[in-house]
């Protein structure tokens, strides 16, 4: 397969007719399924109304998960499902996407003896679900006790008054999940899947569909043999049989200086509840993410969901208790949310399983619902499977993404960093690329911008993922939205970058 093979479209120009298999909704797990019925050799045709990524799966905690969180709640299954969907994205599907990442848990005064022991007993059977999944200690180093000194060594701003030392423990933690799902998109394109962004679903049944091309209004209706809907917390509006009971989680975006020196995750224990816990998380571009919350939502579900200013508090006071300075709400430079798809069920959103469920409507349409970023692949195999329009099996444990290679030799690629984390082994097309659509030469195209992003990794969104539009450059393909300050500096850079894409294919 190569580069030009991946991309992804929009609208509904040279449609087909008729495909095995429509996939509705482009976020990780509907990307998920096209790759894994195109791997199966169906033919595919994957659609949104919006973008890729334009929903729950870009508002995440970037983290992929060993499913530590679900021990605590006695859900074994889903922490083992966990820990092995962990392995295979870290160490096959997506290694330049992933890292290991070191989670510290600061013994302050507030946490009892106890409750230390408690929390020491769930990492070692954290670890045990890694020997389970088979993940190699050199991708998860064992979890352990650290001595007052080493705590602060990983993070100096930690309150040190009351601090006995630190619980040290590993989790896999992703670039970027748009990323991971742009990844996906493409890497189904490559096998063949037709990937389109801005077609609204009217309707759809098992063997037929109404489509609606959002640029130009045209209408166009596709046969299918088979019809996967994954389009999230909108999943009701194609299955109205669904109950879903979305929650939000929120986040708030600091600048790297709020919490100086940080070397590790943080997590820090809610007052008053033995299984909910904050985290501050820092990033490759130098900002730290501080979540997360759930809470219930009533209503219609919103596009782009909002934190509320109770959350961000929150937030903010929780993880402010474990430091010497407290946290500000001026400290606060972005913030963002997503909206979880869970089923409806007894009690409060927390409580719901965050197992995800495969259901087939009466009129044959399969509906995908609950689970988590870090189980999209075993989500769209379930769901694959369900639709009964093959009998291959699924390759996807050991089919990698584009980009993907060894760790080691990701490492020894001579590009930009932060090309290699975003892109792997395509670093050198993505600057190929660039140089031929611009002209200008390699020094120009990767020169870090505003947020570290390169001329370089906007024009390759423009000509070979999709993006149509500065929202889709600066809020999706890359992540330099989050920070509203720097979006409404890096907007000339995005506009420059469309310019160019849109003079390459201006008619001659």
């Amino acid at each position: 397969m190569t580069t030009n093979a991946g991309r992804i479209h929009h609208g509904l120009a040279h449609t087909p007719d008729e495909v095995d298999l429509l996939v509705v909704g482009l976020g990780v797990t509907g990307a998920g399924v096209a790759l894994d019925a195109a791997a199966r050799g169906l033919s595919v045709l994957a659609v949104d109304a919006h973008d890729v990524a334009f929903g729950t799966s870009r508002w995440s905690s970037k983290l992929v998960h060993g499913g530590l969180r679900y021990l605590a709640s006695g859900q074994l299954g889903i922490a083992h499902e966990s820990a092995v969907e962990r392995g295979i994205l870290m160490e096959r599907t997506a290694p330049h996407l992933t890292r290991p990442l070191p989670w510290l848990m600061p013994l302050m005064s507030s946490v009892s003896t106890g409750q230390a022991a408690l929390a020491s007993i769930g990492f070692a059977t954290g670890d045990l679900l890694r020997l389970a999944a088979r993940t190699r200690r050199s991708t998860l180093p064992r979890p352990r006790r650290l001595s007052r000194t080493e705590a602060l060594q990983l993070a100096p701003a930690l309150r040190s008054t009351g601090l006995r030392g630190a619980l040290l423990y590993w989790d896999g933690q992703l670039e970027d999940d748009a990323r991971l799902v742009i990844a996906l998109a493409r890497t189904a394109a490559a096998h063949g899947a037709q990937v389109r962004t801005r077609v609204r679903v009217l309707s759809a049944t098992a063997t037929t569909a109404t489509l609606r091309d959002e640029l130009s209004g045209q209408i166009h209706t596709v046969r299918t043999r088979g019809v996967v809907n994954a389009a999230g917390v909108w999943a009701g509006e194609l299955a109205p049989q669904l109950r879903l009971r979305p929650s939000r989680g929120s986040h708030v975006v600091l600048r790297g200086d709020t919490i100086p020196g940080l070397r590790s995750a943080l997590t820090v224990a809610v007052p008053g509840s033995s299984s909910r816990f904050i985290f501050a998380l820092p990033q490759s571009n130098g900002t730290i993410y501080l979540g997360l919350t759930d809470e219930p939502v009533e209503g219609p579900v919103p596009d782009v969901p909002e934190p509320t200013e109770s959350e961000i508090g929150f937030l903010l006071d929780v993880a402010g208790a474990a430091l010497q300075r407290p946290l500000r709400r001026s400290d606060v430079v972005g913030a963002f949310a997503g909206l979880r798809p869970l089923l409806d069920a007894e009690g409060s959103t927390a409580d719901l399983s965050r197992k995800h469920a495969v259901i087939t409507s009466p009129d044959g349409v399969v509906s995908v619902v609950g689970g988590k970023l870090t189980t999209y692949r075993q989500m769209a195999e379930d769901a694959v499977d369900a639709t009964g329009l093959t009998s291959e099996p699924c390759p996807t444990r050991s089919l990698p993404l584009l980009g993907a290679a060894p760790r080691v030799d990701l490492a020894r690629l001579e590009h930009p960093r932060r090309l290699v984390r975003r892109f792997g082994t395509e670093a050198r097309a993505v600057i190929d690329n660039a140089i031929a659509v611009t002209g200008l030469d390699e020094a120009e195209v990767i020169a870090p911008g505003v947020g570290g992003i390169t001329l370089a990794e906007l024009v390759f969104g423009i000509t070979h993922e999709g993006a149509l539009d500065v929202d889709d450059l600066l809020d999706r393909r890359t992540r330099v939205g989050l920070i509203p300050q720097d979006r409404a500096q890096a907007v000339p850079t995005a506009e420059r970058a469309l310019a160019y894409a849109a003079h390459l294919s201006a008619p001659r």
